[in-house]
């Protein structure tokens, strides 16, 4: 068995976003639980307000507002499926899912019942909350398709690869044309 940090949503009270952030870094830091429980934030964007005077104010937004996320080191299961192969699955650590799960103002973990459900790495980067280096195993002139977004499904010829911006510059053939397009790494997927 191993282990691994994973990124948990966790529902709030609207409005108790920040409350329970600092809450639950202060019980954290009191129980000596910063080994196990990470890492405690929202998403947030500038947004421009147009004040009555006509000024224009740059103010911090919730991106999800009622919801805060929460990286927490899970133990890892490999276990034997039936047909050989082997799934993969992650049991929570009682102590922080109790710690998490008691903070004043959460009502509970996203998932099914009373099982958590962690973010996948996609998720995780595409919510904002980490950015996650995503490795594409392609190459210039290579054929990929498109997964997500307006032009899903979509099969593109890659003619440039940027990890550090992890985009990828495609040729998409549109209407009998070849259009260049920029998308994300996350967007894409090797044929």
């Amino acid at each position: 068995m191993s282990q691994e940090a994973r990124w948990f949503v966790v529902h709030t009270y609207s409005g108790y976003e920040n409350k329970v952030k600092e809450d639950l870094e202060k019980s954290i830091e009191n129980l000596g639980m910063q080994d196990t429980v990470l890492e405690v934030k929202y998403p947030t964007e500038e947004a421009i307000e147009i004040l009555p005077s006509g000024k224009k104010k740059v103010t911090q937004r919730k991106v999800f507002p009622g919801y805060v996320m929460v990286k927490m080191v899970v133990d890892v299961v490999e276990k034997q499926r039936e047909d050989g192969g082997v799934s993969v699955d992650w049991v929570m650590n009682p102590r922080t899912w109790y710690v998490v799960r008691n903070t004043r103002g959460v009502t509970g973990f996203v998932g099914p019942g009373s099982k958590p459900v962690p973010l996948s790495d996609e998720e995780v980067t595409a919510m904002g909350v980490e950015r996650i280096p995503i490795v594409l195993n392609i190459e210039v002139g290579e054929n990929v398709r498109v997964v997500s977004g307006p032009l899903e499904n979509f099969i593109g010829r890659v003619e440039q690869l940027d990890p550090e911006r992890q985009k990828v510059k495609l040729t998409v053939s549109m209407f009998g044309r070849e259009t260049p397009v920029e998308l994300d790494f996350v967007q894409v997927q090797k044929l």
